[in-house]
């Protein structure tokens, strides 16, 4: 279906993939994507796939308020795909998964990973008949990127990463380690721009501790949930965000929609919380990785937030998520299997640029140069005037294409 709005031109792409990509025979899925074009439908432009962060984020809606930056300057060298990954948007979100067993829920949500959504993906180029096309891999996109280049780099015609070069064959043990130093650098940081803001912070911790604080839905904030708020330091904006929330009296309903919208693993993505750690492991079990490696330091002081971080205990405590919960026990202990080949990465001959936020606290800058340094056309530019969500600005994107076309 085309469909045409202010400025741009839509089609609907839709194809039928395997549950499982090793039985083909079994239950499919079917996986979205939308293309998006100026009015003129694009002529003979390059494809350039989008691939969203997440786990378990669909991908942006153009058009709308919160359409993002970067889609213009893309639309001016490329006819954009904007792939809902599998178990997202319009491709067969997940949610309750009723009528199956714990064993069954974790089984289906093993299918969920970046191997699996390059596998839908190249069924989507051949469906399209696109002998190669480019990738734009935003946080956890990066992370489906660089499987990607490990196992179809023939299929590549060029790579972009913003904020997703993630780590190879790093025991995730590690990664979440360093994930939370940084973070604690963050927090830090964010209460010497805003000195009175610890002390709102712990004001804030009590009163959840006491029962005091609950959401517009009702539902009470424990202490340990509150203090996950430091997920939006590592966006630009969001120490200032983060500020503007807790100046605000917690007993007023502005505050508890405002924390709503701030607090991190939300139910309405599953996916996101259950399979957060599993997109680090590069092969191994995950265990609750950020449970294990928490650091003393956050005993001692309740004032420190964590961020991208996920717990056991928010599957009591956060709604939509209490379904799957024993299956997310399951795959805490599941065997992944190795997401990266490092053989095959140094010899992707495939331009790749990246924009590697120097204080981003989701995916380091530390692992993504390692990374960066195993493909032999990598040219990574480093960045402290953004964080995470850098992409967002369409400079940083304009930037980007000029890099990957030798033009900087």
């Amino acid at each position: 279906m085309t469909q045409r709005i202010p400025g741009l031109q839509l089609v609907d792409h839709e194809l039928e993939v395997p549950l499982d990509h090793d039985a083909p025979g079994g239950d499919t899925l079917t996986v979205y994507a939308r293309e998006v074009t100026g009015p003129d439908g694009g002529g003979d432009k390059p494809y350039l796939l989008f691939l969203q962060g997440g786990p378990g984020g669909e991908s942006p809606r153009p058009g709308v308020p919160t359409s993002p930056g970067w889609l213009g300057r893309a639309i001016e060298d490329y006819r954009v795909l904007l792939l809902d990954q599998r178990g997202t948007g319009r491709s067969a979100p997940v949610g309750d998964l009723p009528g199956m067993s714990p064993e069954q829920q974790a089984e289906h949500l093993t299918h969920f990973r970046a191997d699996s959504i390059v596998r839908d993906a190249e069924l989507l180029r051949a469906h399209l008949g696109v002998e190669r096309w480019s990738l734009l891999g935003q946080s956890f996109g990066g992370f489906c990127s660089l499987t990607y280049l490990s196992r179809h780099a023939d299929s590549l015609r060029e790579v972009i990463f913003t904020g997703g070069i993630p780590p190879v064959a790093t025991p995730v043990d590690e990664v979440y380690a360093a994930t939370y130093a940084r973070t604690i650098e963050l927090v830090e940081r964010f209460y010497r721009t805003f000195p009175g803001d610890r002390d709102r912070m712990r004001a804030l911790v009590e009163r959840c501790a006491a029962g005091e604080v609950r959401l517009l839905s009702g539902r009470e904030v424990s202490a340990r949930r509150v203090r996950t708020l430091g997920a939006g330091l590592g966006m630009t904006g969001g120490a200032e965000e983060l500020h503007f929330l807790l100046e605000r009296d917690p007993a007023s309903p502005m505050f508890r929609a405002e924390l709503e919208r701030h607090l991190p693993f939300s139910g309405s993505s599953p996916i996101y919380t259950v399979l957060h750690e599993a997109c680090y492991a590069d092969g191994g079990t995950t265990d609750w990785s950020c449970e294990r490696v928490l650091p003393r330091a956050y005993g001692g002081d309740e004032s420190l937030l964590t961020a991208e971080h996920v717990f056991p205990w928010m599957l009591e405590e956060v709604d939509g998520l209490a379904p799957i919960a024993d299956a997310a026990q399951l795959l805490a202990r599941h065997e992944w299997p190795r997401l990266y080949d490092e053989q095959a990465l140094r010899s992707a001959e495939v331009p790749c640029v990246a924009a590697v936020y120097y204080d981003d606290p989701y995916v380091l800058r530390e692992h993504s140069l390692e990374t960066a340094g195993l493909l032999p056309d990598a040219r990574p530019w480093i960045t402290n005037e953004w964080l995470h969500n850098g992409l967002r600005s369409g400079d940083v994107l304009d930037r980007l294409i000029d890099l990957v076309r030798g033009r900087r």
